[in-house]
């Protein structure tokens, strides 16, 4: 016999809170934008998927608003509204990645606006925490691709990445919970906010912005579950020595 898939209250008002934040932090516009939710369940290896239907935006919703999804498949377990297309790429990146259990897409004007800028598809760090918050390096995909669409170029970069700059569209970061992240995405914008000011205030100057080496880069993504996390960090590396 399988088990029922119903909403859980506790997750509905979770995601309800970080619908908020997220669209506190002005990254919502409209209907667009999104955010899931992986929860186990018995009956489905991939657990299932929590998320806002579409026609309405994540700073207007309420519990009410919500749905289930399979993760491998659209099929609705709970509610009734369907999913924008967006929610292939949270599902997608979900099947591959069992170790994120949240994802959040949103179309942020500075990112948007640097990358579409001419400016080249590079993640440039001047200050020291968005290596050690993100993790891995940020994957950027080029405007004509449309990953939403069709999935099937996420298998080529999901596995080394935690964000993911859709040039042209917004960005979406990963998190084994909702905090991380939206932790991930603050640190993201934040970062490229604070390059376009230092491109500006150089220009004028006639300086070039202190950016991070790659080496240095390389070297703080490396580090950055001791840095981060690092109580989980002295964990895994205990259970991984018995």
């Amino acid at each position: 016999m399988t088990t029922p898939v119903v909403l859980d209250p506790a997750i509905g008002r979770q995601f309800v809170k970080y619908a908020r934040l997220v669209a506190g932090r002005g990254y919502i516009h409209n209907t667009l934008g999104n955010m899931v939710m992986r929860v186990p369940h018995p009956d489905f290896p991939h657990g299932v998927a929590y998320t806002k239907h579409a026609e309405i935006s994540l700073e207007e919703m309420e519990l009410e608003n919500i749905v289930v999804t399979d993760v491998p498949t659209s099929k609705i377990l709970w509610g009734e509204r369907m999913t924008s297309v967006g929610h292939n790429l949270s599902r997608e990146i979900l099947r591959l990645r069992p170790d994120i259990d949240a994802t959040i897409h949103v179309h942020d004007d500075a990112v948007l606006s640097l990358f579409s800028s001419g400016a080249e598809p590079e993640f440039k760090v001047l200050s020291a925490d968005p290596p050690f918050v993100l993790g891995k390096p940020v994957h950027f995909v080029a405007a004509h691709v449309d990953v939403e669409a069709d999935v099937a170029p996420v298998a080529s970069f999901i596995q080394d990445t935690n964000a993911v700059v859709l040039v042209g569209h917004g960005v979406t970061t990963l998190g084994r919970t909702i905090s991380e992240a939206y932790h991930r995405l603050n640190t993201l914008v934040a970062e490229v906010r604070r390059v376009i000011v230092a491109e500006q205030l150089a220009a004028v100057k006639g300086t070039r912005p202190a950016y991070r080496s790659r080496e240095q880069m390389e070297e703080m993504y490396r580090f950055a579950e001791r840095i981060i996390y690092p109580v989980r960090a002295d964990r895994v590396m205990q259970e991984a020595a018995e």
